[in-house]
């Protein structure tokens, strides 16, 4: 009985690993699309904070225990990228890629729907989506259309 409990505690930690990676990589994703066109404007950590508050934790998508972390590994994720200046948005975005081909069974048909209308809103939040931003959101949809689930 211990080991099975064991068990348990091993398989849950391991499943809130891989969701915190889940979360840091749309934090990745959400910095790459507000980054694409060199400049991320308050206006857009603004609309992203507001997307994660009304949509990400409100779905019944994330399991309640996880909502907490989804919150803050999102916008710390993209709160870092952004203080630190090292990373460029084709590198962040490549990174997310490599995250969801290698984790394709997280990524529902809701699950890709939320993450295009939280990056849209991104896009949107400040004058309006640009050429650099569409491009990035066109190749984004493409990607996730992929997903078969």
């Amino acid at each position: 009985m211990v080991i099975f409990i064991k068990f348990n505690y091993f398989k849950m930690d391991k499943e809130k690993e891989l969701a915190l990676k889940f979360y840091q990589n749309l934090g990745k994703l959400f910095y790459a699309i507000a980054f694409i066109d060199n400049s991320v404007r308050a206006e857009e950590l603004d609309k992203l904070k507001e997307m994660v508050k009304k949509e990400w934790l409100t779905t019944n998508l994330i399991h309640d225990d996880l909502k907490l972390n989804a919150e803050h590994s999102i916008i710390n994720t993209f709160r870092w990228l952004d203080d630190d200046n090292d990373y460029d948005a084709e590198t962040c975005y490549t990174s997310f890629l490599a995250f969801k081909r290698k984790n394709e069974s997280l990524f529902t048909n809701d699950i890709n729907k939320l993450i295009i209308k939280t990056a849209r809103a991104i896009a949107a939040s400040f004058s309006k989506v640009n050429k650099s931003e569409l491009m990035l959101l066109a190749k984004l949809d493409i990607e996730l259309k992929k997903t078969r689930l």
